[in-house]
């Protein structure tokens, strides 16, 4: 049986390692903070210079606003009356008729014919209100034709008044509706992009 014995005075310790690892350690930690210190504050920069932008747009955006009441103040009732009405007719001159003819065409039964149409006003999203006044033979096929539009989706019909056609050189029944005309999106999307642009200079 052997014995180990260790006959130093002064037995063997490697004092420097744990300061070595103390030093590691730190040096690692300093390193990490300084990565943390730069990066926070560079998102503080960027925060900033974002939050410097939305200041600028808002004062932008205030001014505009403040100029655009500036106007609208200044004008009188009759002026703010034509405006609307200039805005308005420009409606109507985008308003597609051979849009609206194509899709009557298809919406009407082959019986029934368009005496009469015209256009009572036209919304910025490019809605159509109309008075639309057909001949027919039948009652029940204005019925059934008034509910076929409305399945339909463009056109939305109210029957207002009808009279007999005697002694006119017609036959048949004339029909006045009011209709309520919703083009397809292409007409509809393009109306709204230049009501938009146009927005902020019509009087609420």
């Amino acid at each position: 049986m052997s014995t180990n014995l260790n006959l130093a005075s002064k037995p063997f310790s490697n004092r420097a390692l744990p300061w070595l690892l103390t030093f590691v350690i730190l040096l690692v930690s300093l390193v990490s903070l300084v990565f943390v210190l730069r990066g926070t504050t560079q998102a503080n920069s960027e925060a900033a210079l974002v939050q410097t932008d939305i200041n600028k747009q808002k004062q932008e955006e205030d001014s505009l606003v403040k100029t655009a009441q500036q106007v609208k103040d200044s004008l009188t009732p009759e002026q703010v009356q034509l405006l609307r009405a200039a805005h308005q007719l420009v409606d109507r001159k985008r308003f597609s008729w051979s849009r609206l003819l194509a899709d009557l065409e298809s919406a009407l039964p082959g019986t029934v014919r368009v005496s009469r149409i015209a256009v009572k006003d036209v919304s910025p999203e490019g809605i159509a209100q109309l008075e639309l006044v057909v001949l027919a033979k039948s009652s029940t096929t204005i019925t059934e034709m008034i509910s076929a539009m409305d399945r339909a989706g463009i056109f939305r019909a109210e029957l207002r008044a009808q009279n007999l056609q005697k002694g006119r050189g017609e036959s048949g029944t004339e029909y006045e509706l009011f209709v309520v005309y919703s083009p397809r999106s292409s007409f509809t999307t393009e109306v709204a992009s230049v009501q938009s642009a146009k927005g902020s200079e019509e009087p609420k």
